[in-house]
């Protein structure tokens, strides 16, 4: 699936059964390979332990993301797995 950053910003997240998650309010881009990994649903804070939380308790692993039509469909929740 390939599509434009700018598209995405502000688009809703909803799971595949169809709860809100929230708002794509920011992304992590790995430049290594030139692919989204997360995104997040708050900007990300500037401090390194709130940055760290912010990707534990307020990010999508983009490898879940299953659709990005209206909305971006995930198949799980916000992430509740170690930041990388």
């Amino acid at each position: 699936m390939t599509t434009k950053l700018s598209r995405l910003y502000g688009m809703d997240i909803f799971t595949d059964s169809g709860k809100f998650v929230g708002t794509a309010q920011d992304f992590i881009v790995d430049f290594e390979s030139g692919e989204v990994s997360r995104i997040l649903i708050e900007p990300l804070p500037v401090g390194k332990d709130d940055a760290k939380k912010a990707l534990r308790e307020k990010s999508v692993m983009y490898k879940n993301v299953k659709s990005v039509e209206d909305v971006i469909v995930i198949t799980k929740g916000v992430s509740s797995a170690p930041a990388e």
